[in-house]
Order: C-alpha cells, then structure tokens, then sequence
C-alpha cells in the first residue's frame, strides 16, 4: 500500500473501532443501568431501539451525501456529532428520557461511519478485501474492548464515566483526519472491473441476506454480556474460589465477551484471506452455515461449553464481515459506492434492529436462551438466499486490485 492507502486505513480503522465501541458499551452496562433506573432488564434495553435502529436507517442517506461531498467531511461530522451525544449521555445519565435520546444521537452519527469508510476502502485501496480484513479487525476489536473497558469503568467509577469515555473517544478520531488531505480523497481511483453475473437482482439477494445477518448481529450483540452474566455463575463462583477478588458477576461476563470478540479479530482475518484466494460466494455460504450450529449450541450450555460455541460463533459471524463486504464492492452499482453500503447498512442495522424486538418478544415467553434458537432459525433462512445468489451468479474468485 502507498502513503495514501495507509492514511485511508488508519482513519477508517480507528473510525470502525469506534462505530462499534459505541453501540456495544450499552449492552455491557444493562444490568448495572437496570438497577441505577430501576427498570427491568427489557424496559431499559428498550431505551436504547432508537439508536441501533437510526445507526442502521440513517446509513444510506449518509452514503448519498458522502457520494457527494466526500469521506472527509462526513467523518469529521461523525467524530464530532457522536462525542457530543456521548458527554450528553454522561450528563443526563440519571434521566432515563435524555439518556435515551443521547443515545440516538450517538446511533445517528454513528451510522455515518459505515457507508462512508468502506465506501472510501471499495473505491480507493486496490487490494480490497484485504483492506476490508484489516478495517474489520479494528471493528472486532472495538466489540472486544467495549464491554471489557466499560465493565471496568462502571465498577470503578460509574455509568458516568463510561459515557465520559465514549465522548471523548469520538473527539479524539478528529486528529486523524488531519493526515488525509484537503478532500479525504486519493487521486487515482481504478474503474472496477465488470464482473459477470453482476445486476441488481444479484445485488437485491446479497441485500436480503446481510439484513438477515444484520438480525443475527444484533440479537447477539445485545444479549451476550447479561447472557453470560446470567448463564454463567457456576464458573463466577468456582473462579471466585481460585482466584479472590475478581471483581463482581458483571466484568466476569464483559471480560468473557471481550474474549469472545477478540477471537472475531482471528476470524476477520481469515475472512480476508478466503476472500483475497476463493470464491467470496462459497466463503459466504460456508461461514454462515457453521453458524447455525453454533448458535442451538448456544442456547443449550452454559458456564464454559456456553463460552467455548460462543467463540465457534462469533469467529464465523464476524470472520464473514471481509467476505460481504468484498461481495458488496463487486455487485454494486457503479459510480455509487457509498450508497450501496449505505443500503446494506440500513438493512443490516436498521431492520437488525429488529433484533432488539424479537428480545422483547421472546425473552418474556421463553427466556433468554431461546432467543439463540430463534437468530439460528434467520440464519438458516439467510443460508437458502446465499444458496440463490449463487444460482444468479458466477464465481466470484478474486478482489479488486
């Protein structure tokens, strides 16, 4: 990669890291919010709808208009847009009204970040999946960090000082933008080559199934911190006995998880890599489909065997990130980059936000657990879409260079 490429990657990078350090601090801190609103666990997950459900609809606008105006000044809106609502939410951490429209606030300029970073990777860093393995890794990383770090800070310091963290977090990614240029734009930019089989039934297929994967996304991501602190408690206390004082129920469950997304880091890598060698089509499929498994897995087991298939699935789930997004690049309509993963992001987090209600549904009538069974039934169903976009296309071997 040449000097532009790289400076692209690190704001990107650093950008990704934070778009999902911020939707992933809140499912961290549930239960302590539960108890500081005192709230049940769902009427104060449901304080956070609005802002997973605008960082996924408002990503295709934000595309058009980064189509438009260029990368560089969305990115300077969004780091600017999600630290402010970030010390908002700090401030009215007490309310739970204002701390929910602070929250939106954060899911709204968020969803700047999707659209427009890989937008700006697609059109000018050649090597493109691997450029979208390395992006991924950041964002993997940012769910690992997220519920360890705001585990940590909330016993230390409170709800408070997380969202602290989180604004200025997002002021900070301001610096970088400095590097990339007057317009945030490299000046070559490669026409990408025609590939066979491309039109937008073969596009509208791959947008169904990410919105199905974006259902699966979302339903974990929201859960699995109070379901390992609920699912867990045996291993809490046996490690209660080994080790002491190892803090409270609830860093045991965000450490857990922050394990779980470290492993994702692995599996983006391995993403990159089927996708720079293999059929991105035959990646795909295969990746979702170990997820199927994993997810039942999931809902059956507890304490160590629970962490263990979470990791099998978290590996694939976020591993195939790189993958679809690669397919994203390569079926897309020309000319029109930002805005196709503007509409993958509007399906992936905006109707996967839907998640979020299923929860609401199923949680009540059948427990937690089975929310898992359910995310394992989409993702079967987003199985037999890969199987027909494989129908409608050809074989998709090698990324852009």
């Amino acid at each position: 990669m040449n000097r532009d490429e790289r400076a692209i990657l690190r704001v990107t990078c650093y950008g990704h890291f934070l778009s999902h350090f911020n939707m992933l601090v809140f499912p961290a801190i549930l239960i302590p919010l539960s108890q500081r609103f005192q709230l049940d666990m769902v009427e104060t997950l449901s304080l956070s709808f609005w802002m997973y459900l605008l960082f996924g609809v408002s990503a295709l606008p934000w595309g058009m208009v980064a189509d438009r105006l260029g990368a560089r000044k969305m990115l300077v809106l969004y780091h600017l847009g999600a630290g402010v609502c970030g010390l908002l939410a700090a401030f009215f951490s007490d309310d739970p009204l204002l701390f929910s429209i602070a929250l939106t606030g954060i899911g709204f300029f968020t969803g700047i970040y999707h659209p427009v970073g890989l937008g700006w990777i697609a059109r000018d860093v050649r090597n493109t999946s691997i450029g979208m393995a390395y992006n991924g890794m950041f964002g993997n990383l940012g769910l690992a960090v997220a519920p360890l770090l705001a585990g940590v800070v909330n016993l230390f310091w409170g709800v408070t000082a997380v969202y602290g963290v989180v604004g200025l977090a997002n002021l900070g990614g301001l610096l970088l933008l400095t590097d990339t240029g007057k317009n945030g734009e490299i000046e070559f930019a490669p026409q990408k080559e025609v590939e066979s089989g491309r039109g937008l039934v073969s596009f509208g297929i791959l947008l169904v199934a990410m919105m199905l994967g974006g259902i699966v996304y979302r339903g974990t991501s929201v859960t699995l911190p109070a379901y390992f602190e609920l699912n867990n408690r045996q291993l809490f206390l046996w490690l209660e006995q080994m080790f002491g004082g190892i803090g409270t129920e609830n860093v045991v469950a965000t450490f857990a998880t922050s394990m779980i997304y470290l492993v994702g880091i692995a599996g983006q890598y391995a993403g990159g890599k089927v996708g720079e060698n293999y059929d991105l089509r035959k990646g795909y499929l295969i990746f979702h489909c170990i997820t199927i498994p994993a997810a039942v897995a999931m809902a059956l087991t507890s304490n160590i065997p629970l962490i263990g298939f979470a990791l099998i699935h978290s590996f694939f789930l976020l591993g195939m990130q790189p993958i679809e997004n690669t397919l994203v690049s390569r079926l897309a309509p020309p000319g029109l980059m930002s805005s196709a993963y503007g509409m993958k992001f509007i399906l992936t987090f905006g109707v996967g936000a839907l998640g979020v209600k299923v929860i609401e549904v199923v949680k009540p009538l059948y427990g937690l657990s089975a929310i898992y069974l359910a995310l394992a039934v989409v993702s079967l169903v987003l199985v037999a879409c890969i199987g027909v976009l494989m129908t409608k296309t050809r074989s998709l071997s090698r990324a852009r260079r």
